[in-house]
């Protein structure tokens, strides 16, 4: 069974690993990211400085520290879960980067209005795939697959403290 420095220090990997590839690909891949993008990075950098923190303490605490990256988690693939859903047009995303430009304008001053606040890249437009899974899918599946993880983790040291 993986300890819980060791699940800590997973946390910390897997969301620099999240970050850097993410930055990688907008600045050195040229792909753009979204609002809904942006948005799914936050629950990694806030893991990342909460994980050091967590294993510069020595993991004290690591019961509190694993269920608080189990909520973050949870967030993250909520996020991810909610951008593919918009991506493949399940539900409606936000407006200021979904859908038709302009609908709704009863001017044209309107219609510049809305022109004006339109992303330049938009939530429902895949840029990029790999097997077929877009980067918010990859998002959701790497964040489920962090999530168990800790919920693994917990279990065993609830578990542990039973005994």
């Amino acid at each position: 069974m993986i300890t819980p420095r060791q699940l800590l220090l997973a946390v910390l990997a897997i969301s620099i690993a999240v970050i850097a590839g993410a930055l990688l690909l907008e600045y050195v891949g040229g792909l753009e990211p979204c609002e809904l993008c942006l948005y799914e990075r936050w629950p990694y950098y806030g893991a990342i400085p909460l994980a050091a923190i967590a294993l510069m303490t020595g993991a004290r605490g690591a019961g509190w520290w694993i269920a608080l990256f189990a909520l973050v988690f949870l967030t993250s693939a909520g996020l991810g879960a909610y951008h593919v859903a918009v991506e493949q047009g399940w539900i409606a995303g936000p407006t200021a980067c979904t859908g038709p430009p302009g609908s709704g304008a009863k001017t044209a001053e309107e219609f510049a209005r809305m022109i004006e606040q339109r992303q330049a890249v938009q939530c429902d437009q895949v840029q990029w795939t790999l097997i077929g899974v877009s980067l918010a899918g990859w998002n959701f599946l790497v964040s489920l697959l962090v999530l168990l993880l800790c919920a693994s983790g917990l279990g065993h040291l609830l578990r542990e403290r039973a005994a």
